[in-house]
């Protein structure tokens, strides 16, 4: 058995226009990513549209979070999260140009009952 461990903020640095993605654990229904970003926005015309749900959570810096049919991009500062359900749309409209974002994502596979998880 190995047990893994290390510093959520610790990272090589990014200092281009896209984000660093680091897996920090996966198995069949999970998958748990940090996501560093600088100055970092979705193309243009651009959507996630994903298979899974996704939880995540600013940790550190700062951006926007478009989703589709909402009318204006969700700011999230550091402790702010947002569920987001299969297929539901959504984009980065943008992330900190001065410092860097740090997110923790969470991809899991919806429970057969469908009941999302609550604050």
């Amino acid at each position: 058995m190995t047990i893994a461990g290390g510093n959520i903020f610790s990272w090589k640095p990014c200092d281009g226009p896209d984000e660093t993605l680091t897996e920090l654990l996966s198995s069949r229904d999970v998958k748990i990513e940090r996501i560093v970003s600088r100055a970092h926005a979705s193309p243009p015309d651009f959507w996630y549209d994903q298979q899974w749900a996704e939880w995540v959570i600013v940790l550190a810096g700062a951006a926007a979070l478009m989703i589709e049919g909402e009318a204006k991009a969700r700011t999230l500062r550091p402790g702010d999260f947002v569920h987001i359900p299969p297929h539901v749309r959504h984009r980065v409209a943008w992330t900190d140009a001065t410092d860097v974002t740090v997110w923790l994502a969470v991809h899991y596979r919806e429970p057969m009952d469908g009941h999302a998880p609550t604050a």
